[in-house]
């Protein structure tokens, strides 16, 4: 700015030097018009170039002024050498403050894409909206929570999830429920509030707790077992050592006469059907450590075509003695996940078991077996067109020790899902009545 000032106030010096000459050859009594006329024209001349040199540094400001406002850095000011070095620093000083709000917006917009990123790869279902309930945001894992391929308005789950839409309409700020989606999936619901530009902004988060649930329902239910099966044990041990040391008493030191006979033969019998029984309950307790025993599988890549393959291969016979037909449909030939096979194999051979045991009489039995990837699992399902279970039933027949098989032993589901837990996964289950069940395995 001091150039400029220097700029100006020469000009102006001259402009009164011309106009001093202008003056004092006019006031000549001999005076010629010719010196008059160019003094004048310097005058206005130089005036002109006051003009430009004045307006010029406005234009170039309201020019850089405009660029600010309206976000358009990727203007350049050149060197303005007619109008001196003063114009040519300015011009440097515009660009390197554009050059700087260039740098700035593309950093900003670096992150935002950045965060952006991270928002929509995260597993928490994200979801923002205003107070007139316009969703500003969704991410990929709550879209695929609720079932759904977009969000405007938060109106639109009315009709897919009313009690989610009650929810989060009455949702207060910090407080955590639970919702559970029509496919009976169980989601924790938190919300918090802030206000952006002077607009209030509710950020819903939406956490999948179906695999921790699963996972505290089968610890839960491990610890029962091996705290039964250790009373049971150190109850049934004595008994079953005192029946043995009974019945030897019995043999071996009371003789049997004609008026006790009977009396003898039945009290021989009884501790023999006790022997039994108590033996019995060990081995049915015994049974029972693989649940709360499973080992730790042993990773390694799978490929899930051949996986399905040595299943059927494994169930072939009993498939064909029951009539039972079967198909095998991997979308992806290359489809492959790190697991334990021989595991996975039980599972996969316990619920096509499982599906064979369903059919009453159907028609046209068949098991289906697929794989196929989402956005970021990969799924193996096992479908029968059985006669489905109950709801009631479907609630429970991932409970240890519940069946509803006359000689079932009701830890093959459970087990089943436990393997599943283990690598990571989720086993669920979703059935109609008359129509079939499907039994999901998720990685």
């Amino acid at each position: 700015m001091r150039h400029f000032s220097i700029g100006i106030f020469w000009r102006i010096i001259l402009i009164m030097a011309v106009g001093v000459v202008v003056g004092y050859l006019s006031v000549q009594p001999h005076r010629s018009w010719l010196p008059i006329s160019l003094a004048l024209i310097a005058m206005l001349l130089l005036g002109q170039s006051l003009y430009l040199y004045v307006t010029g540094f406005n234009r170039k400001f309201i020019r850089f002024l405009e660029s600010v406002r309206y976000s358009d850095f990727a203007i350049k000011f050149r060197a303005d050498n007619k109008m001196g070095s003063t114009f040519q620093e300015l011009n440097q000083q515009f660009n390197e403050v554009l050059t700087a709000f260039r740098q700035a917006r593309a950093e900003k917009e670096t992150n935002l894409q950045y965060l952006n990123a991270i928002v929509q790869h995260i597993s928490t279902g994200l979801i923002t909206f205003d107070a007139k309930g316009q969703v500003n945001l969704i991410n990929n894992a709550a879209l695929r929570m609720l079932g759904i391929y977009r969000l405007r308005q938060l109106s639109e789950l009315r009709e897919a999830h009313p009690k989610l839409f009650e929810l989060l309409s009455q949702l207060e700020t910090g407080v955590r429920e639970l919702y559970n989606t029509p496919n009976d999936q169980p989601l924790a619901v938190q919300g918090t509030s802030m206000q952006l530009r002077g607009t209030w902004v509710r950020i819903v988060a939406l956490q999948n707790i179906g695999t921790e649930l699963q996972q505290k329902e089968v610890e839960s239910w491990q610890n029962l077992t091996r705290v039964l099966r250790h009373e049971i044990m150190n109850s049934m041990t004595p008994i079953v050592s005192l029946v043995g040391t009974m019945r030897l008493i019995v043999n071996e030191d009371i003789e049997p006469s004609t008026s006790n006979q009977e009396s003898v033969d039945d009290l021989k019998e009884a501790l023999q059907t006790l022997e039994k029984r108590s033996q019995g309950m060990m081995q049915f307790v015994n049974a029972y450590r693989d649940f709360t025993t499973l080992p730790k599988p042993n990773l390694r890549q799978v490929e899930v075509r051949e996986l399905l393959h040595d299943v059927i291969q494994f169930m072939q016979a009993d498939l064909t003695s029951a009539g039972v037909l079967w198909t095998v449909d991997v979308g992806n030939e290359a489809l492959s996940i790190k697991a334990d096979a021989d595991q996975l194999q039980q599972v996969l051979i316990n619920l096509v078991k499982n599906a064979l045991e369903v059919f009453t009489g159907q028609p046209s039995p068949l098991i289906k077996l697929r794989a196929f990837t989402t956005s970021d699992q990969v799924i193996i399902e096992v479908e029968d067109n059985g006669s489905g279970i109950e709801p009631e039933a479907l609630e429970k027949i991932f409970i240890p020790f519940y069946t509803t098989k006359k000689t079932g032993s009701g830890i093959g589901l459970s087990l089943s899902r436990q393997i599943l837990q283990q690598h990571g996964g989720q086993l669920s289950a979703i059935s109609v009545v008359g129509q079939g069940t499907v039994f999901r395995l998720a990685f």
